[in-house]
């Protein structure tokens, strides 16, 4: 399993303040460039009042580029063309043709800084192709490279927006009550004219786009908690809302269940730890899934390679429809966190599962050493400190250890009633370490029959059907603990 092999227990990622980092993020401006070769963001320099890129490092991503200094002329060469620039002169040479940028050239210290303004018009002629600038939003499309997007509701109630998209995207997501946030920078995203999309719909009545600062922000407006999905490879983002049916709750209802007692630590509530950048405000959508699964890897990350032409995130995925398949025959509705061959940083896994609310998070790997089920819990890391309202991000699933154990301990009894060999184990992990809820790691590992038969759906079936006898036995603590 390549994420528990190849685990390295690095520095530890403190969430301090949302309000500190919003406030960074806004004061550092950037400049993201897409292109067939390479996406990729920049810091953009203020001289002047006027913006600044370091023209050497725009160019170095696409081609063979090479920069010299004499006195106050700066040579740059990209491929077969070159350029010339003069210290505090507008003026520049570009395949011996002359022409004059909006502002002045600046070298610093052998570096060539060109004013963003002036992109537009050096790009074109050093690179030999069209070459779009947005400049109030600092974002550059060389070639055709573009990413476009509809949306509709796909749904009344609960309320569902789909977005599809003409390519695989990745945004960053955060929420906060009656929004969700999608902020695009490493895609091309092109958004469309108007600034604002409206819905007949109270659950979503609109989405507003802003492109600005080497980003495109995709916001959804709603009536209460928004949640995200990713499926189509990337290509499609559905964003659903609670039921507007939904009757209120009655104060005279009786429960079964009593109230569950809150953390030891009144400063600690770990229920809203969240992932880095993302505020952690919202409350628990009245869509309730039992489990949330998480397919190991996918996308350009293939996890380890299993065999010649097996990798982890195949039977990743593979095992995880099954086990989602079984909960909801047991009457537990189960959340695939991607149904597909997309890409999930760890941030991201961490913070669409904490947004869900399960009763219990089930990440699934594979690996092709030993053989049997390997079951693990997190081993929290020691350093970290609670701030305020926030849990650290790194300790966020301590409160919830003695009861990702006690299950894990339960499935690795029904594992083993099937004749497999189970092993309960524990590690530092993400994303278990970032999950406010139990959790645990399921790694698949060959049967005794061998490593054919990793993916077998008869391997699978018997492995998935003891952690839904698991989970089953122990729904009551489960249940609980949310």
């Amino acid at each position: 399993m390549k994420t528990l092999s190849h685990f390295r227990f690095g520095l530890a990622l403190a969430l301090l303040s949302v309000l500190l980092f919003t406030s960074y993020a806004a004061d550092e401006k950037k400049i993201s460039i897409y292109s067939n070769v390479a996406n990729y963001t920049l810091p953009v320099i203020e001289r002047d009042g006027h913006d600044y890129v370091s023209f050497l490092e725009v160019l170095d991503p696409l081609g063979n580029v090479s920069a010299q200094t004499q006195n106050t002329r700066w040579t740059i060469r990209y491929n077969n063309s070159s350029a010339e620039f003069n210290d505090g002169k507008t003026q520049v040479q570009v395949k011996g043709q002359r022409f004059e940028m909006p502002n002045r050239f600046m070298l610093e210290n052998g570096r060539g800084l060109v004013p963003v303004s002036a992109l537009g018009a050096v790009m074109p002629r050093i690179l030999g192709g069209p070459v779009a600038v947005h400049e109030s939003a600092r974002r550059v499309f060389i070639g055709g490279v573009s990413v476009h997007f509809t949306a509709q509701m796909a749904k009344p109630d609960p309320p569902t927006l789909v977005m599809n998209f003409t390519n695989s995207v990745s945004p960053m997501i955060s929420t906060e009550p009656g929004k969700l946030v999608m902020t695009f920078t490493r895609d091309p995203l092109i958004p469309p004219p108007t600034q604002q999309m409206g819905f007949d719909n109270k659950g979503i009545p609109s989405v507003t786009l802003n492109e600005s600062n080497g980003s495109v922000l995709v916001t959804v407006n709603g009536t209460g908690s928004l949640f995200a999905s990713f499926s189509n490879g990337g290509r499609t983002i559905t964003v659903t809302g609670p039921s507007q049916t939904a009757a209120a709750p009655s104060t005279t209802t009786a429960t079964a269940t009593p109230p569950v007692p809150a953390p030891p630590t009144a400063q600690t509530p770990l229920a809203q730890a969240t992932a880095p950048l993302v505020a952690p405000t919202a409350p628990p959508s009245p869509v309730r899934y039992f489990a949330v699964i998480d397919p190991s890897h996918g996308g350009d990350d293939r996890g380890a390679a299993l065999s010649d032409k097996l990798g982890e995130k195949e039977v990743t995925l593979a095992f995880a429809r099954r086990l989602k398949q079984d909960l909801q025959a047991q009457g537990m509705p189960a959340l695939l966190l991607r149904d597909g061959d997309i890409p999930l940083t760890l941030d991201q896994r961490a913070q669409i599962a904490n947004h869900a609310h399960p009763a219990i998070f089930i990440s699934i790997h594979a690996s092709s050493q030993g053989t049997g089920v390997r079951l693990y819990t997190s081993l929290i890391p020691g350093e970290g400190e609670n701030s305020g309202m926030f849990a650290d991000w790194n300790t966020a699933q301590t409160f919830f250890l003695p009861l990702s154990r006690a299950f894990a301990t339960a499935l690795g009894s029904e594992i083993e009633k099937k004749r497999i060999e189970a092993r309960v184990l524990v590690a530092p992990l993400r994303p278990l370490n970032n999950i406010t809820r139990p959790a645990i790691s399921i790694e698949l590992a060959p049967p005794s029959t061998g490593l054919a038969n990793l993916n077998s759906p008869a391997y699978h079936e018997l492995v998935s059907t003891s952690v839904a006898a698991a989970v089953l036995s122990m729904r009551s603590q489960l249940d609980a603990g949310r």
